[in-house]
């Protein structure tokens, strides 16, 4: 079960910094007409082209998003170096702040899991 919530935590913090960047990947229709913005298109015909799922990630990334921010510092550094590790698939990335020690940076790291994982759990 350990090893299940570890893999779920890893692929949300890798989507999570994916999501924060701002890039996504073209899914569905635009949502607004380039003559008038004010009116939005249907979603009715967008589902296979995934607008849904794109709302329902968005909605799950926001959560994600809230309960990360209410981690304080240095663990939200250290989840943030840690999301975005994941979400290159290399441990290239490292922050002045963490501590330089890797065995004191891997407890660190693992206290802002606990600490995240007790705020997604509220």
């Amino acid at each position: 079960m350990t090893n299940d919530l570890d893999t779920i935590l890893n692929s949300l913090l890798a989507d999570w910094h994916k999501w924060s960047s701002h890039y996504q990947e073209g899914k569905g229709y635009p949502s607004s007409s380039a003559a008038c913005r004010q009116s939005r298109t249907s979603r009715q015909y967008d589902d296979a082209n995934g607008a849904l799922d794109a709302a329902l990630d968005d909605s799950t990334m926001e959560a994600f998003d809230f309960a990360a921010n209410r981690v304080p510092q240095p663990w939200l550094t250290a989840l943030q170096f840690q999301a975005r590790n994941l979400a290159t698939g290399a441990k290239v990335w490292s922050s002045p702040r963490l501590p330089a020690n890797p065995e004191e940076r891997a407890i660190l790291t693992l206290e802002a899991r606990t600490k995240l994982m007790k705020e997604l759990a509220k």
